[in-house]
């Protein structure tokens, strides 16, 4: 049976039903004489200059476009005063060179650090939520589906007085999940925030890799001073020595013994005893270490242990009263 013809447009002969096949013969035929007749065309220049790229490897592009220096319109600041990049945008430049699917998140671990709940100040307030959650991520990058890398990446996030517990949860969660997102993401170079690392500088550090670039003589990586990451830095400043103190004295020592054998003594006399014989010897107010690191007096301790005393048999007289 003959064909059924379509209409025929201005400057155009007319056509049988769509036949495939033909299509491609048509199109393979047009192919074959442009390329023997003509020379090879603008479109078969195009693919002979390319890179013989094997699967799973990344391309030209992908390796320039990582060995660049980051955008400074890309960088910001954190509430400490870091250079940092968002996270979003973290996420942009991995669609961007690794394309969409061409890469892959995974939760390793995540924990509730501590939830803190901030009694009101007066009476009619609220009560206000702090927050910690401890996050762990795996990020996985592939190209051509095949996989390229995979790194871990963890952090703390937190979320300090909200008026929501839910709010607080949520803002604690997402900020441990971007910080760690972040920190895995930045063994993917200089395009992914690591010569931030660097004082916040915005030249590569990577600069190139011998495992992409043929190795010439002349040829040097030129390095900077290796300094400590930011937040370390900033926590080592921040964090206090630790107290260095003398020894306690022979006579503390001994009255500091006499504290931890009558502990669970109730009788005020014997505290009071101890403190006039502390301030007899001028030891009362000497300063020392106790077992969780912090510096106190004996001052300090006997009367604490005596405020305890009082409020238990001021509780059990009330009761009694009752």
């Amino acid at each position: 049976m003959p064909g059924r013809l379509l209409p025929t447009w201005a400057g155009l002969a007319p056509r049988t039903s769509h036949d495939p096949l033909g299509d491609l013969m048509a199109a393979a035929t047009e192919a074959l004489a442009s390329t023997t007749a003509e020379g090879p065309t603008s479109h078969t220049q195009n693919q002979a200059d390319q890179t013989a790229r094997r699967r799973g490897e990344l391309s030209p592009a992908q390796i320039g476009y990582l060995l660049r220096g980051i955008d400074p319109m890309r960088v910001g600041k954190d509430g400490k005063g870091f250079a940092h990049v968002e996270a979003w945008d973290i996420r942009r430049h991995m669609i961007r060179v690794f394309g969409f699917g061409g890469f892959d998140t995974d939760l390793i671990d995540m924990h509730l650090v501590e939830q803190i709940d901030i009694p009101p100040e007066h009476p009619n307030g609220k009560t206000r939520y702090t927050v910690v959650y401890r996050m762990a991520v795996k990020l996985t990058v592939k190209v051509d589906g095949l996989e390229l890398g995979h790194w871990h990446g963890a952090a703390i996030g937190d979320a300090t007085n909200q008026p929501s517990l839910a709010d607080a949860h949520d803002l604690a969660l997402k900020t441990a999940d971007s910080q760690a997102l972040k920190r895995a993401a930045v063994n993917m170079g200089d395009q992914f925030g690591l010569s931030l690392y660097n004082k916040g500088r915005l030249d590569p550090v990577v600069q190139g890799s011998l495992a992409y670039l043929k190795p010439r003589s002349e040829q040097e990586f030129k390095d900077d001073k290796v300094e400590p990451e930011p937040e370390v830095a900033a926590a080592r400043e921040q964090s206090d020595p630790a107290p260095t103190l003398p020894a306690p004295s022979e006579r503390l020592a001994a009255l500091l013994r006499q504290v931890s054998e009558c502990w669970k003594s109730d009788n005020l006399l014997i505290w009071n005893q101890i403190g006039m014989d502390g301030d007899r010897h001028g030891v009362l107010d000497e300063e020392f270490a106790a077992k969780d690191g912090t510096v106190t007096t004996l001052r300090k301790v006997l009367d604490g242990r005596i405020a305890e005393i009082q409020a238990a048999q001021g509780g059990a007289a009330e009761g009694q009263a009752a």
